[in-house]
């Protein structure tokens, strides 16, 4: 018996599994609403158009069992762009700072990757999962505040390869 390719999550993302909400983790006119974004690039600095962001977090109470649905789910388009819309969370256990978990997917990747957005704005002192990072990379793992939102480039290789965790 011979040996097969393995297979990859992409390009086939497109047709089951985004949802018309599912950049919406709160619906428009929420009290507290932000918009996350960025773009996703390969090791080359290429957009990808056709990678799947994926969020999930607490409610901003630091909590995961309120009902809050925390969860979110926005395809890249042609610009490799991605957004979220959510509520910003609170700390989790009093020890991890604000913070959000991604995973993004792309076609070429044998499984998704893994990373977390912090907030520049937030106290991130003491969180144990950003302090397990060398301190040079750490800038990866925090989103920038702005006019249009909350801004978070997603670099899957090269010299600004955003930080993965092992799983």
């Amino acid at each position: 018996m011979s040996t097969t390719p393995s297979q990859t999550v992409g390009p086939y993302l497109a047709i089951g599994l985004p949802w018309p909400d599912g950049p919406d983790v709160v619906p428009e006119g929420t009290a507290g609403r932000i918009r996350l974004h960025g773009h996703v690039f390969d090791g080359a600095g290429d957009v990808i158009p056709d990678a799947l962001i994926e969020t999930w977090q607490a409610d901003p109470d630091g909590k995961f069992d309120t009902g809050f649905r925390g969860f979110g789910r926005c395809p890249t388009d042609d610009e490799g762009a991605w957004e979220i819309f959510t509520l910003k969370p609170g700390r989790v256990d009093g020890e991890q700072a604000p913070h959000i978990d991604v995973s993004v997917f792309a076609r070429g990747m044998l499984n998704r990757t893994v990373t977390r957005i912090y907030f520049a704005d937030e106290d991130n002192a003491g969180d144990p999962v950003l302090a397990s990072v060398p301190e040079a990379r750490r800038a990866t793992l925090i989103a920038e505040s702005g006019d249009d939102g909350y801004r978070f480039d997603v670099h899957v290789q090269g010299a600004r390869e955003t930080v993965f965790f092992q799983l």
